[in-house]
């Protein structure tokens, strides 16, 4: 049984005042040469929230759950947090946690699937910042994804019930159901697993299990937001936005957005689906509705534990679908690879 001492958090980090949006929009594209006219456009983004993310906010709150959970199921590990972009920096966190004491976690990160950006990526910042801190840094095993645990499902099929339930009363039994995930290059999302495609087929599988757990028997659709990077480079689609259009034109009346592919509402879910996608919507005559994230819900919360519980005390993994659990362990071709960035300050 391997000898783990403590949680910790691992996330995306954001901006919690406006004088931090470009700073940290800097360290998130540090090493592509992104023109600063582009940073200045999607920071634009964060002004028009106040220049605040939510996501740290919701890490804090997560935490709050995540040990109060901890504390009732009988596991005693200390939860730390540490972000890959922004305050506080996962080297701080691993230079705290050595000064505790600590000589190993078990790493949650905020992305339950497979590909450079959701996984492999997390490694990397983990790995960088344990050179940062040197060889009293804490060793850091990562929780497998878990897109396909009976928690993470039911937090969606919950919130894509009660979005529907939002729908003006002629449109709650007529609407098309469309999922919707962070969009990634096509050679990134090619080489996201063993075989390849991974990114796709987990979110495909997971779109299929809530679909079916809230007794949806139309097709659904599976679209993509947030792309970045230039015209020339192909990415995953279609644009949620795209989508939108073609289903109007098909007759469709009302769309449930259920952004599957996240786990808080940041600022991709809140301006890609909250302001763009209810914009496209609205001018094209679509009731529109979009599912809250898992957040802090309380069967998500359990999932954390339930998933620190198969690390502990060897529990049996669980998992939905065809698919089935992933190692504990990535393997070396697990997600892809991608060019090395520079170290975080």
């Amino acid at each position: 049984m391997a000898p783990y001492d403590a949680f910790l958090l691992v996330s995306f980090g954001g901006p919690e005042q406006p004088d931090e949006v470009i700073p940290f929009l800097q360290n998130v594209t540090a090493g592509r040469h992104i023109p600063a006219e582009r940073l200045q456009q999607v920071a634009e983004h964060y002004y028009r929230f106040g220049g605040v993310s939510p996501i740290n906010q919701q890490c804090r709150d997560l935490i709050a759950a995540v040990g109060k959970d901890f504390a009732a199921r009988g596991v005693d590990l200390p939860v730390y947090w540490g972000n890959r972009n922004w305050h506080p920096y996962l080297a701080d966190t691993l230079t705290a946690m050595a000064a505790d004491g600590v000589t190993s976690a078990l790493a949650f990160v905020t992305s339950g699937y497979s590909s450079f950006s959701s996984c492999r990526q997390y490694l990397g910042d983990i790995e960088a910042a344990q050179h940062q801190v040197g060889d009293g840094a804490p060793k850091v095993a990562k929780i497998r994804q878990y897109f396909n645990h009976p928690g993470y499902i039911a937090s969606f099929a919950a919130a894509t019930t009660a979005a529907a339930r939002s729908l003006p009363d002629d449109t709650q039994a007529d609407f098309d159901l469309v999922f919707t995930a962070h969009s990634i290059p096509l050679g990134m999302a090619e080489a996201s697993g063993p075989a390849g495609g991974a990114y796709q087929a987990q979110l495909a599988e997971a779109a299929r299990l809530v679909a079916a757990e809230v007794g949806y028997e139309r097709p659904w659709f599976l679209a993509y937001s947030s792309r970045s990077g230039p015209p020339s480079q192909p990415w995953l689609e279609p644009d949620i936005n795209d989508l939108l259009a073609a289903r109007a034109a098909a007759g469709s009346r009302a769309v449930v957005s259920v952004p599957v592919g996240f786990v808080s509402d940041h600022m991709e879910v809140m301006f890609d689906l909250d302001v763009e996608a209810a914009q496209t919507a609205h001018r094209l005559g679509l009731a529109f509705a979009r599912a809250a994230t898992p957040g802090t819900n309380p069967r998500f919360v359990s999932m954390i534990t339930d998933l620190v519980c198969e690390r502990l005390d060897g529990a049996a993994p669980l998992a939905l679908g065809v698919l089935g659990a992933g190692p504990d362990s990535c393997p070396a071709d697990c997600c892809g690879t991608a060019p090395a960035r520079p170290a975080r300050p």
